[in-house]
């Protein structure tokens, strides 16, 4: 019994010397007791400034040490724009460190996002200043095969002259390139790397041949593919016999993907251009530089 009485004791006194250290290590104490005073921020700036930063810590600026909020001050600061990941911590007696990285733009996405270089989807303001970012588009859990896509083009184009600015993939699953010369190569669902390359094969007879650029080509067959040539003034339009036919707008989704004739029109008509007969080697798609975006840590 005696000894029941005892552990009851040493219990209690205990109790009563943790009871007001969780208070003051949480804050329900003292709150306003050894307030923080500093802030130390590590971050290589280029569109996220101290002020910034600063603004977004205020609201915790002067409360005490114990007291502060870290989950509110990283979240305050993680909804900056450009911001990808923060780390908050607190130091002995007045100090908040903070450790930011920004987004680093790779490639425009749609109409008003951005696609890092760690594979985020972002929206942030001043985009629009941003120059030279090749523009694609496609569902958002499929950006790692347009990304793959857009890097295998730029090999199979490399040193033909033209360059890939663009890669489209519609909600159909139907590939869609832009070159820099502003023409764009309708490649269709199946095979996009295969049809490519048999596209550069016979682009320098082509290119050597023409009196004027092409403004679209459509790979969607099986023996050749239709080339639309740009309208020389004064002559109508570069194909004949067909109607003047209006480009898409840059982040249009085609509504359909109608499947391609079985067969190229016939080799004397003005669309027509039959492939080689020598066989081209098929690439796989390789992966992705960075993994699907996920969520980001902070």
């Amino acid at each position: 019994m005696n000894s029941a009485i005892r552990l009851l004791a040493w219990a209690f006194a205990l109790l009563l010397v943790a009871l007001p250290l969780v208070a003051v290590v949480n804050g329900w104490v003292a709150a306003d007791h050894w307030p923080i005073q500093r802030l130390r921020l590590t971050a290589e700036y280029e569109r996220v400034n101290a002020e910034q930063v600063r603004a977004a810590v205020a609201p915790q600026l002067g409360r005490g040490f114990f007291a502060i909020d870290l989950a509110q001050v990283r979240t305050a600061i993680a909804a900056l724009p450009w911001v990808e990941q923060v780390e908050v911590r607190k130091r002995w007696p007045d100090l908040i460190e903070v450790t930011l990285r920004e987004h680093r733009p790779y490639a425009r996405w749609g109409r008003d996002r951005l696609l890092s270089d760690r594979g985020a989807l972002f929206s942030a303001t001043g985009q629009e200043a941003l120059q030279g970012l090749p523009e694609l588009a496609g569902p958002d859990a499929r950006v790692a095969e347009v990304v793959a896509l857009y890097a295998q083009a730029q090999k199979i184009f490399a040193g033909t002259g033209l360059s890939v600015v663009g890669v489209r993939l519609s909600a159909r699953g139907s590939w869609r390139l832009a070159l820099g010369n502003g023409a764009q190569v309708v490649v269709g669902r199946a095979d996009p790397e295969p049809r490519l390359q048999r596209l550069v094969r016979v682009l320098p007879q082509l290119l050597s041949g023409a009196a004027q650029p092409f403004e679209r080509i459509d790979l969607r067959y099986t023996n050749g593919f239709a080339v639309r040539w740009a309208e020389e003034q004064g002559m109508g339009n570069g194909e004949s016999g067909m109607g003047k036919e209006q480009p898409a707008p840059p982040d249009a989704v085609p509504p359909s993907d109608p499947p391609p004739p079985a067969a190229a029109p016939a080799p004397l008509t003005a669309r027509a251009i039959p492939y080689p007969p020598f066989p081209i080697p098929a690439l796989p798609i390789s992966h992705s530089p960075f993994p699907i975006p996920g969520s980001i840590t902070t």
